[in-house]
């Protein structure tokens, strides 16, 4: 179209100008997945949705309408436009640009590693789990696509964080550390690694009734892991047990939390 038959479809309400260049066609409002596209399309070929913006499309985190619109351009374009955050890059590895809902935007795990440096660490830890519930990456899979990239911006609060997801002790140190904040809990020496209802459990105290179990992993344990969780706290609690669930990054980095949950569980308990 020439630019007087633009004027034209506009001054008729027929396009709706959204950016330079970039219209709305028969009404001026446009849904989240509209502004995304339309942000794009306006920083020209090659431009990716980005960062924060990406993990909103991909569903990693809720999209508000009030947050900035990042996009991903390659080096060589011009300045950036007015109410966008764009983002100069280079060097895109085969696989990094795909596309959601028809939106041309940065693969999963790059997404993770952009929105790193721009969310808070609450944020990137629930955009990780987020990946994880829906298929889009593991963890073990970005840890090795850190590895893959090296030092980069972004790539050290990721370890951060899946280092802590997946921390694990060994029994011996599980022990050492746990014992402690269950005797400042207020509570006596646990039996460990004793038989309970056909179960080998981690700590159990009798008088009490009270079996806690801690899971080495926090992030992606198998469906037939958790449902075998899930039936051995059921058979617990029918036999008149109360069973907890520590991670053992909780045991190591909580160690307050993990008090204050056993002493309040156990006066319940004694109060019964």
């Amino acid at each position: 179209m020439s630019a007087g038959e633009i004027r034209w479809r506009i001054e008729r309400g027929r396009l709706f100008p959204l950016h330079r260049g970039v219209y709305a066609v028969g009404r001026p409002a446009v849904t989240q997945l509209g502004r995304w596209m339309a942000a794009v399309l306006v920083c020209g070929p090659h431009a990716l949705l980005s960062h924060a913006s990406a993990l909103a499309l991909w569903r990693m985190l809720p999209a508000r309408a009030s947050d900035p619109i990042h996009v991903s351009v390659p080096s060589t374009r011009g300045p950036g436009r007015s109410g966008l955050m764009v983002r100069r890059r280079t060097g895109l590895a085969e696989g990094d640009a795909k596309r959601c809902q028809g939106i041309p935007v940065t693969a999963p795990a790059l997404a993770l590693i952009d929105a790193a440096t721009t969310i808070s660490a609450a944020e990137l830890e629930a955009a990780i789990a987020a990946a994880d519930k829906l298929d889009l990456v593991d963890p073990e899979s970005l840890r090795a696509e850190l590895e893959r990239r090296g030092r980069r911006p972004g790539t050290g609060p990721l370890r951060r964080i899946l280092d802590r997801a997946t921390f694990a002790l060994t029994d011996s140190e599980l022990e050492r550390r746990f014992l402690p904040i269950a005797r400042r809990a207020g509570l006596g020496r646990p039996l460990t690694q004793h038989r309970v209802n056909g179960f080998v459990v981690d700590f159990y105290w009798p008088d009490l009734g009270l079996v806690v179990e801690t899971d080495g992993l926090r992030y992606h344990r198998t469906a037939a892991q958790q449902a075998r969780d899930r039936v051995r706290d059921q058979r617990y609690a029918a036999a008149g047990l109360t069973p907890l669930r520590f991670t053992h990054a909780q045991v190591r980095y909580e160690p307050g939390h993990v008090r204050e949950t056993l002493a309040r569980v156990a006066a319940r308990l004694r109060g019964a």
